[in-house]
């Protein structure tokens, strides 16, 4: 089991660990790794300041990108514009992997803050369904980093 090398988050459900930080380059450009359970989805949400490239590493993934859906596995990458409605599901039972890829490093910078550091590079504990509470929590910080969300998780 790896420990933790101070780029590793907990995050929601989810490992993401910082392969590289908009902080250290002169593009903002960060890259994030992921490590997710099946089932796995974030809210329907839209990045106002930059867009995300998403290239799947392990498993399989549902997107919704605006009104086209698509269904993805290793070796894939797809492309969520700024300003387009979009979420993922993991798909594969196995969980997956993915890397994201943003420029401006709003994405990045919420992820920090809204995680808590990883003990181990290891996917958390999982939480039952989010409460009302923490719906709105989320909301209101991501809307700090200029994402907004517009609907619920896919199912």
């Amino acid at each position: 089991m790896e420990t933790n090398n101070s780029n590793a988050y907990w995050f929601l459900d989810t490992c993401v660990q910082v392969r590289i930080s908009g902080d250290h380059n002169s593009d903002n450009i960060s890259v994030l790794e992921h490590h997710a359970y099946h089932g796995d989805s974030p809210p329907l949400h839209i990045h106002h300041t930059e867009d995300e490239v998403f290239v799947v590493l392990e498993g399989e993934f549902r997107f919704v990108i605006g009104s086209s859906e698509h269904r993805l596995s290793a070796g894939e990458t797809i492309l969520a514009p700024k300003g387009i409605p979009h979420a993922y599901r993991v798909e594969s039972p196995q969980g997956g992997k993915w890397l994201t890829i943003t420029t401006g490093h709003d994405f990045e910078n919420f992820v920090k803050a809204a995680s808590r550091p990883a003990d181990t590079i290891t996917l958390p504990e999982r939480h039952g369904p989010p409460t009302e509470e923490f719906k709105k929590q989320l909301s209101d910080m991501s809307a700090k980093y200029n994402i907004e969300i517009v609907g619920p998780p896919l199912h």
